[in-house]
């Protein structure tokens, strides 16, 4: 019997070094999909104006946000502090493009207790994201276009459905940072 399993053992020794062994998986490599979020990398700042709506009352608003890779280049990530009607509100979130679905998503909480999940897509300089988010109690359809202004800017609007219309609740413009120091350095010249 010890016979048997000391050449039970040989054998499974023998076959276990001529079968070539398997690299482990590899993570997943951003694709095209994952690098065109790289338009938004960086420091932006934000101003526009809000309607009232179920999301909070009208004015003005300005938003600065630091969006940076997350590890591994899949995902970006977003820390957001806003002024506005609703005061000071902290945000963060997470974009990243969803292969299977072949949709970009988009995560988000804020301190004011909104919690958002949005699907989108591209086309051209245009995103469009899309969810169904709780506001004033009840459910609401939602729209947020980003048209792109190359190569440092970008405007954008935030819309709900109602009855069947799109009613605009957000709009403004979002220029990148640095953009901003470059001008204002070349006019100092």
């Amino acid at each position: 019997m010890k016979r048997s399993v000391a050449i039970a053992l040989v054998a499974f020794f023998v076959l276990a070094q001529t079968i070539p062994a398997q690299a482990p998986p590899q993570p997943p490599k951003p694709g095209p999909a994952h690098k065109r979020l790289a338009y938004f990398v960086g420091t932006w700042t934000a101003e526009g104006e809000a309607k009232a709506s179920p999301f909070g009352p009208a004015g003005k608003f300005s938003v600065k946000e630091r969006n940076e890779w997350f590890t591994g280049g899949l995902f970006l990530i977003t820390h957001a502090d806003e002024k506005g009607p609703l005061g000071e509100v902290k945000g963060l979130s997470i974009m990243g493009y969803d292969p299977d679905q072949k949709v970009y998503t988009y995560y988000a909480i804020n301190s004011g207790g909104m919690v958002e999940a949005s699907k989108g897509t591209v086309s051209g300089d245009t995103w469009t994201w899309t969810s169904d988010t709780k506001a004033g109690g009840k459910m609401v359809k939602s729209r947020f276009t980003v048209k792109e202004v190359p190569p440092t800017s970008y405007n954008f609007k935030f819309e709900t459905m109602d009855g069947g219309n799109w009613t605009t609740i957000m709009e403004g413009t979002s220029n990148k940072v640095v953009a901003e120091k470059a001008a204002k350095a070349a006019k100092a010249k």
